[in-house]
């Protein structure tokens, strides 16, 4: 299935799982207390969010300061900042995804294949540009070349 169907089936297919959700929710415990939920789980998630995203600016400074490529703390931060917008969106779906995405198990358990693609490109990537060492920059100039002078 192309990337455009999956993403324009997920933005049609979510949005109505949520509403029937906080219909159902709404009809079992009422209104305000399932506000106050979606509200809760906003509130505790951004929270959670700046724990991790601390830690993972942290984890990122200190490969740094190991001259390490922090690729893997990159992909968390981004992870991380799908999880906070998963979490600002109201609904128990998006709630229940973006925590996911907060705990560092699961979050890596989905960054793996990325970490593997992107791994092997660097690694490909390298071989191909190191296979011929025939090669010797430089420039050159013809003599009889009028537009230098003799």
């Amino acid at each position: 299935m192309k990337t455009s169907k999956v993403a324009l089936l997920f933005f049609i297919l979510i949005p109505i799982v949520e509403i029937y959700l906080l219909m159902e929710v709404g009809s079992i415990i009422g209104v305000l207390p399932t506000i106050l939920l979606v509200v809760l789980t906003a509130v505790v998630g951004v929270t959670l969010l700046k724990a991790q995203g601390l830690s993972t600016l942290m984890n990122a400074q200190s490969a740094l300061a190991r001259g390490e490529v922090p690729a893997l703390q990159l992909l968390e931060g981004a992870a991380l900042l799908v999880s906070g917008a998963l979490l600002l969106t109201p609904g128990f779906v998006t709630d229940f995804i973006g925590f996911l995405g907060l705990i560092p198990t699961t979050r890596r358990a989905i960054l793996a294949p990325f970490l593997k693609s992107a791994s092997s490109r660097v690694h490909s990537s390298v071989r191909s540009s190191t296979t011929n060492e025939d090669i010797i920059e430089g420039e050159f100039y013809e003599k009889d070349d009028p537009r230098i002078g003799k």
